[in-house]
């Protein structure tokens, strides 16, 4: 049983006394310890030769390590002790556990230690490690993105102007294998597509994303359950791949990230501070290269480096790149109007009419606008970048062009008679204009609302000027009000007649 250590103060007073001709039993009374205490440090004492006087006046240092010897380690030239590095390398395999690997130690030692040791001198190695090196992370598992903190400008050559970019960092949990980008912002767009190229890099794609909770990514953040943008989650859906965002005011979730962005700052922004970079093309080529670099950099307390340790552990647990490289879309809501038709950027879609004043959801391509209604897609369309126009499908429409109970060109233009003449042809014009009057019911609804706003007499007189100028626009007659000119008269020659006859009007007559 080992000796109960005392401080140097109560030997000391243990050799005093002694020295004094004290019994053990009353040096025990004296210091508060135990007689067999006594009597174990002055057999130890008695051991080293040297008279008490001559070990009161040894120092403290001195008189410690002679009575608390070092322990003379032996070990059996038959146990061999594992390497550590390999045992924390093979512990981020998929399934590998400690005592496994303590199994096929002992199958390879016979006279192995014991698996209480072995676990023991793992964690007091593991113990030396930074923290992020001693968290384990299967292999394959998770991939850590964020943004830096830091930022590189980047000169436009012929104007001047210094936009500053954004560093995307994305760190495989099990390897530390890492990827950066270089974006214009951190916007949804630019967010899916590192992203993208963060996976083409890996050659696969892990089995979860960990983002800090940015606003591309997480809508709402939250504890326990937080909103993830319906962009990011469509993406994730394509590529089989979870997304857990890093709890808020929980730092040892991203910890993994924060020291990649870290690293990336030090190794590669820092490297970079006096260039001057003139598209963000170059930027990217220029921190690729100090990439490699800083993949292949050896580790300081374990062997190899980040890219022996992708190749070795999370390449060959990656899932698979998808066939087609994934499609950017946004997603919005949109609410679908009594004409049957939604606004998506300043242009008209036509959804099935049975939908109107229903919400949907709009999912937004480069060359495709779709529409779905409770997860069901109701219509599908070219994307069309012409302000304020309208594509719709026949199938959409009602029988007899009515699509919501009443609301027929009919009733638009005797609404429009109670406010007066004026507004009953701008009106009229409007319906049959139109490839489908439907077309114009958004319009002519919002020209007859700014009589309740500025009353029926100023809209007649400002439609009145708006056909004197030759136009029907909302817009038009809505400025007209706001800059009071409905009040100045316009001479009636110079009144703009709109055409009679137009391959697309078909006249008032269509609707008798």
């Amino acid at each position: 049983m080992p000796m109960k250590r005392l401080s140097m103060r109560t030997i000391r007073e243990i050799l005093r006394l002694k020295t004094s001709g004290m019994s053990n039993r009353q040096i025990a009374k004296s210091c508060g310890i135990s007689r067999p205490t006594v009597g174990k440090y002055l057999d130890r004492i008695a051991g080293s030769e040297l008279t008490l006087p001559q070990l009161s006046n040894l120092s403290d240092f001195k008189l410690k390590k002679l009575l608390y010897p070092e322990a003379v380690v032996v070990t059996n030239s038959k146990r061999s002790v594992p390497d550590w590095g390999i045992i924390y390398t093979e512990l981020s395999r998929k399934n590998v556990t400690l005592f496994l690997l303590w199994e096929e130690y002992r199958a390879d030692h016979e006279n192995g230690y014991q698996y209480s040791w072995f676990t023991e001198q793992y964690r007091k190695w593991a113990g030396k490690l930074d923290y992020v090196m001693r968290q384990h992370h299967k292999a394959g598992e998770k991939l850590f993105v964020d943004y830096a903190g830091h930022t590189i400008p980047i000169v436009n050559q012929h104007t001047g102007e210094i936009t500053k970019t954004q560093i995307f960092v994305a760190v495989l949990g099990a390897s530390n294998y890492t990827y950066a980008e270089a974006t214009m912002t951190q916007g949804l767009q630019d967010w899916i597509g590192s992203h993208q190229r963060a996976f083409n890099f890996l050659g696969g794609v892990t089995e979860v994303i960990v983002p800090d909770n940015l606003k591309s990514g997480v809508n709402k953040p939250h504890l326990y359950e937080p909103d993830i943008n319906p962009t990011y989650h469509e993406f994730a859906r394509y590529y089989n791949v979870a997304i857990i965002p890093a709890r808020v005011r929980k730092p040892k979730d991203k910890a993994k990230a924060e020291v990649g962005v870290q690293i990336v700052e030090r190794w590669i922004l820092a490297a970079l501070r006096n260039h001057t970079f003139f598209s963000l093309s170059e930027l990217n080529q220029a921190i690729n290269k100090l990439l490699v670099r800083l993949n292949n950099r050896p580790f300081k307390k374990l062997p190899g480096c980040r890219e022996g340790m992708f190749v070795t552990l999370d390449r060959p647990s990656l899932k698979p790149l998808p066939l087609a490289p994934y499609v950017y879309a946004e997603w919005k809501k949109v609410r679908v109007h009594m004409d049957y038709h939604v606004a998506i950027n300043a242009h008209y879609y036509s959804v099935p009419h049975a939908l109107v004043k229903k919400e949907l959801d709009a999912r937004i391509t480069e060359h495709t606008v779709e529409c779905f209604y409770k997860n069901e897609r109701v219509s599908s369309h070219l994307r069309s970048l012409h302000k304020s126009g309208h594509t719709t499908l026949r199938e959409h429409m009602p029988k007899a062009h009515q699509y919501y109970d009443d609301w027929t060109p009919e009733r638009f233009i005797k609404w429009a008679e109670k406010t007066g003449p004026a507004t009953a042809k701008t009106i009229t014009t409007i319906l049959y204009s139109r490839k489908h009057p439907q077309q114009g019911y958004r319009s002519c609804l919002g020209i007859l609302r700014l009589g309740k706003s500025y009353g029926d007499e100023r809209l007649e007189a400002a439609c009145s000027r708006a056909l004197l100028l030759g136009t029907h626009r909302y817009k038009s007659i809505e400025s007209i009000l706001k800059n009071n000119l409905d009040s100045k008269t316009i001479p009636e020659s110079q009144e703009m007649n709109l055409p009679e006859d137009h391959e697309n009007i078909r006249g008032p007559s269509y609707y008798n």
